[in-house]
């Protein structure tokens, strides 16, 4: 009987998106299943597919064959392959695009494929490998092996390896081990002359030797030899020198000190027992944990995952990216050791892979990671945690365009698990849930220790500027530098680089520096004097004329961190300073060698762009410095408010986290603004009050929902025709609240050579515009492969 495979290929386009019958080859009718990838043919080419049902019969008679199974297990299971259409529903994404985001980069990519024999002592599989270690998956093929390897594969007989060509190896170390019997080394040593002591010594350790292997390098310094020793023991055939590949952990040489549950505090407790109680009744319920800076949500985290790996089930947490702050990684390590598996985008591809298959084997059952470890391929999940919650980096900007805290929800609901959503500032769209009840709140409105939050000084840089103070700092911040430095205490400076650049401009007619494919002025990099476009990549050196009259007084505006790195040494030159900024933590492992060198005293500044202003919890810092407090105020963007709150909230959250008291000054031209108003009297509840009444005059989320329509083409005529053609078509689709704004041009009017317009939607209810979205979409197919770009955001984050 025959036996038909669905299959999602990979094309993303409208009119494939759906899936295709065909038919599985009759070897594999046993094997093939949802959530595997295969090659098909489709059209004149081969395609990778995933198989998403499979039946008896099809509607369609002429039906083609698959051509090669990729998987033996499948690599999205089926929960995972239903989420990732409910992905695709939502952010009006293709299928293939949603699936293809849950897999690491390595099963993206071109690979070879082969089986590792685990189990030697299995005569039927040491016969089928020839007594070679690993088999070529084509050979297995050929062999017609593969129902037999499925069924040890389930059973641990072999491994499945993907050696991904070009970007992943397989990592491999030299071993050794003996091909002896105790008895055999024993009758081999007497046969041996009695000046090769060397190699006797060899034969000897593996007498007692209990492993399977052991690397040449362990041997060496275990039995102090030499390789040369080594290698004429082997030429004696008594052992075997070979590869023996390896798991990559990118934390190996991490000496993560085992710590112990701490005692909490009654809110701490309640909060903690609110959520356990969640996960073990299996009712899914979404906390929102809103506590101070240094209330201790992280150990309410390590105390409910505790609880529920004692269920035998499965935990993930997310933390904004930043090469995952380092210190969230060591204490979860330092909690649950090898149960921790650790996601994020520093990681090689090679690393990534052997963490992503630790959690598929069930060898891990805590995942650390950004935003894509949401996808972590657990089949028992039992809490979902989200740290600071407020985060944008959490919403992906390229399709599938999904918020890791919706997707948490929706995986939740599945799961009957918790979902904790952490943070000192959550974003007004959590606070107003938990309002309304759709979330469960928890409060924690003091510190573990008792201890004070920091008082806040903010300094108007207006009157700095009147008193011919023209660095960056005012003269109250380099006093309370300079006292700390005596006192021998640390210092935390913040230069808020968001949406503030530095650019290059003439002095003399005001000219400034612009790329020549996009709309934007080109970033001044002083390391390699280049000036670079951060949109499309172009980069140019830095003239020494004007290009629009001739003048020679062309400089570059904007304080960078080295800028103000170079300052600092004048004004104060015994204060060692660390600098973190994207040009000092671009090499793997920086971010954290930084950080381990200011634990350790190395230095009494840390400088750097906002990825020092959260997750730092060191002792000694007494005084946090914030040097422009204002640049992403002023952005066309109705979030600046709050952004700029949350920063100055969590940078001022470094200082007094301990024994010590701390201080933060906050330097801005525009010292009354609410926003920091509120953050200088840590009053978030203010602030979220008034933040809510600007939101609901402007008919702002979390009153109305967005969604952001952004047309692109190299004619300008033709973005406009379109952008107006989409605004006409949904007036008329639309209720009468809905609200239209533009069309527009972009903030960025142009961006490698193509011109930008948008309009923004504004609703409450609209159950059919998802629909009629997708209309757009397929009535400017033909279009679309012709240049112009349509891209929706549902619910968008950045709206430039």
């Amino acid at each position: 009987m025959q036996k038909i495979a669905q299959v999602i290929v990979d094309v993303p386009a409208m009119q494939v998106d759906r899936p295709f019958d065909y038919l599985i080859p009759e070897a594999w009718r046993d094997i093939v299943c949802p959530g595997m990838r295969v090659s098909v043919p489709f059209g004149n080419r081969a395609l990778q597919g995933f198989v998403v049902g499979t039946s008896d019969s099809s509607e369609f008679s002429k039906l083609k064959e698959i051509r090669e199974m990729m998987d033996l297990a499948p690599v999205i299971n089926e929960e995972l392959l239903s989420l990732g259409d409910w992905i695709a529903e939502e952010t009006l994404a293709y299928r293939i695009t949603a699936y293809q985001a849950m897999l690491p980069a390595a099963l993206r990519a071109k690979y070879e494929k082969y089986f590792v024999l685990l189990d030697t002592a299995n005569d039927e599989a040491e016969r089928l490998f020839e007594g070679y270690e690993t088999m070529d998956w084509k050979k297995a093929e050929q062999l017609g092996a593969l129902p037999t390897l499925q069924k040890w594969l389930k059973n641990g007989t072999v491994d499945l390896v993907y050696q991904v060509k070009t970007k992943v190896t397989k990592k491999t170390m030299r071993a050794v081990r003996s091909l002896c019997s105790v008895q055999q080394l024993e009758d081999a040593i007497a046969g041996l002359s009695k000046s090769a002591k060397a190699q006797i010594k060899i034969l000897q350790f593996f007498q007692v030797f209990d492993g399977d292997y052991i690397t040449v390098k362990e041997l060496r310094e275990r039995v102090q030899t030499t390789d040369a020793t080594i290698q004429k023991v082997a030429s004696l055939g008594l052992i075997e020198i070979f590869d023996q590949h390896v798991s990559r952990d990118p934390y190996e040489n991490h000496d993560f000190e085992a710590s112990k549950p701490l005692p909490l505090l009654p809110d701490q407790q309640a909060a903690r027992d609110a959520i356990v109680n969640s996960a073990q009744t299996g009712n899914q319920e979404t906390f929102l944990l809103y506590g101070v800076t240094g209330s201790g949500k992280t150990e309410i985290y390590l105390q409910s995952i505790e609880a529920v790996l004692a269920e035998g089930k499965e935990a993930i947490v997310l933390v904004p990216e930043i090469a995952l702050t380092p210190q969230m990684v060591e204490r979860f390590k330092s909690r649950f050791g090898k149960q921790v598996a650790v996601l994020h985008s520093a990681l090689s591809a090679g690393e990534k892979y052997d963490e992503w298959r630790k959690i598929e084997q069930g060898k891990a059952k805590v995942v650390v990671g950004a935003r894509s470890a949401v996808f972590a391929p657990f089949m028992n999940l039992g809490i979902i945690i989200i740290d600071e919650e407020h985060e944008t980096s959490y919403k992906q900007e390229d399709n599938p365009r999904y918020h890791a805290r919706d997707v948490a929800i929706e995986r939740a609901k599945r799961h009957g698990c918790p979902v904790v959503l952490g943070s000192a500032t959550p974003s007004l769209e959590s606070f107003a849930r938990a309002g309304k009840k759709r979330y469960t709140l928890l409060e924690l409105p003091t510190r573990v220790n008792d201890s004070a939050l920091p008082e806040v000084t903010v300094v108007d840089m207006s009157e700095e500027l009147r008193n011919e103070n023209r660095t960056e700092f005012s003269a109250v911040l380099l006093e309370k530098i300079k006292e700390r430095l005596a006192k021998k205490e640390q210092v935390v400076l913040l230069l808020n680089r968001r949406g503030y650049s530095s650019f290059v401009m003439c002095r003399d007619c005001g000219y400034v520096v612009e790329c020549p494919n996009c709309s934007i002025s080109l970033t001044y990099h002083q390391a390699h004097n280049q000036m670079k476009c951060h949109y499309c990549g172009y980069q140019e050196a830095v003239p020494h004329h004007c290009p629009s009259c001739e003048s020679e007084q062309i400089r570059y505006f904007g304080t960078g961190t080295q800028k103000v790195q170079e300052s600092l040494a004048k004004l104060i030159p015994e204060a060692r300073v660390i600098r973190m900024d994207v040009d000092t933590t671009s090499k793997k492992g920086s971010h954290e060698k930084l950080l381990n060198q200011f634990r350790d005293k190395e230095a009494d500044v840390l400088l750097g762009t906002q990825m020092i202003a959260k997750g730092l919890d060191f002792p000694d810092i007494t005084l946090v410095g914030v040097l422009n407090a204002d640049t992403m105020l002023h952005l066309p963007d109705f979030r600046a408010s709050e952004k700029t709150f949350q920063l100055l909230t969590q940078v001022s959250g470094r200082a007094g986290r301990h024994l010590l008291t701390g201080e933060v000054i906050v330097q801005s031209y525009n010292p009354e603004h609410y926003s920091i108003q509120y953050a200088k009297m840590h009053d978030y509840l203010g602030f979220y009050h008034h933040e809510m009444r600007v939101r609901k005059m402007g008919s702002y989320p979390p009153f109305y929902y967005l969604t952001l329509i952004n047309v692109s083409d190299e004619n300008e005529m033709k973005a406009v025709r379109t952008i107006q053609e989409i605004t006409q078509f949904l007036q008329g689709k639309l209720g009468p609240d809905a609200i239209i704004l533009g069309p527009v041009p972009s903030s960025i009017a142009r961006i490698k050579n193509k011109y930008r317009y948008q309009c923004i939607i504004k609703y409450k209810v609209e159950p059919q515009l998802n629909a009629e979205l997708k209309n757009i979409l397929q009535h400017y197919q033909k279009e679309q492969v012709k240049g112009l770009t349509i891209t929706m955001d549902v619910q968008p984050f950045v709206m430039m």
